[in-house]
């Protein structure tokens, strides 16, 4: 399988402190009927850190089904210990997950060695593909591209999330991987940038709301239409920053329950609600969008 286009990771609806499920099937519907390439639930976007190990299995179970034969699942998966990690891994063998997005270990700041020694764990644990998560604004380390390169020889490990910002570092990635192995942006303002280099696609917190316009921005790239591609990217650039305007996923959240796509923009703590001067940003920028 070779992991291409735009993957939505996709946000877990909440209401009255409980998983929205009836929420969470409509923005199922949403991203099925639409152009994605697939979903990922209870990544960063999902809040999958804040979720009880038993609410984390339901939902993956929950989108597994829902989605299968339809779209690619990848699951947001990972801590930043390796033993927990492994043990919750062994649950999910048992979901039927097109791959799983480990992120690199958080807080602890391992050494490259470490992170190797890490990922190299977990793909003996498992037989899905591996998708790797690199993101140093949340986990506190950067994996280079060496280490990436290295981990890219495991058969398993089959692609990564490249969060750093820096294009630099994608496309020493891309150099030194085969071609097989799949880089996808993780950050949706530059998306098209990284692909320009490479990458081939994105998961996507903003493909929550124009999965299909997101979806086209990296087929007509890939389709070497180009003008196309930048002319998504320029008019949803904009809006696309503002989402980010606060952390992720507050600002998805509100405007998935103002476009009644989820009924309430429901978070859990330490995360909490959208300021009114931050909504009122968006509201005019929405005005323009839909």
């Amino acid at each position: 399988m070779e992991f291409k286009g735009c993957y939505t990771a996709i946000v877990t609806p909440f209401k009255n402190g409980k998983i929205d499920f009836k929420s969470l099937e409509k923005l199922l519907d949403y991203q099925i009927k639409s152009k994605v390439s697939g979903v990922v639930p209870c990544g960063s976007t999902g809040e999958g850190s804040v979720l009880k190990e038993e609410e984390y299995l339901e939902v993956l179970k929950f989108v597994a089904e829902k989605c299968k034969n339809k779209k690619t699942v990848i699951a947001g998966f990972g801590t930043n210990s390796t033993q927990k990690s492994i043990d919750t891994l062994l649950k999910i063998n048992r979901i039927k997950l097109d791959a799983v997005l480990a992120i690199v270990p958080y807080y602890n700041k391992p050494t490259q060695k470490g992170m190797v020694e890490h990922f190299k764990a977990i793909a003996e644990n498992t037989d899905k593909k591996i998708i790797l998560y690199n993101i140093p604004s949340r986990t506190g380390a950067n994996m280079v591209p060496q280490t990436v390169a290295e981990l890219a020889k495991i058969k398993n490990i089959a692609g990564i999330k490249e969060a750093s910002g820096n294009l630099d570092q994608v496309s020493e990635i891309i150099n030194l991987c085969n071609k097989s192995f799949s880089l996808l942006s993780g950050d949706d303002s530059l998306t098209l940038p990284m692909m320009s280099v490479g990458a081939k696609g994105v998961i996507s917190v903003a493909s929550n709301l124009i999965p299909n316009e997101i979806s086209l921005m990296c087929d007509y790239f890939m389709d070497g239409k180009i003008k196309k591609a930048y002319e998504i990217h320029h008019k949803f650039f904009k809006f696309i920053k503002n989402l980010f305007v606060e952390t992720n996923p507050i600002p998805v959240k509100y405007v998935l329950k103002k476009r009644r796509i989820i009924e309430d923009d429901e978070l859990r703590l330490p995360l909490t609600k959208i300021s009114p001067e931050n909504a009122k940003k968006i509201d005019d920028l929405m005005s323009n969008i839909f």
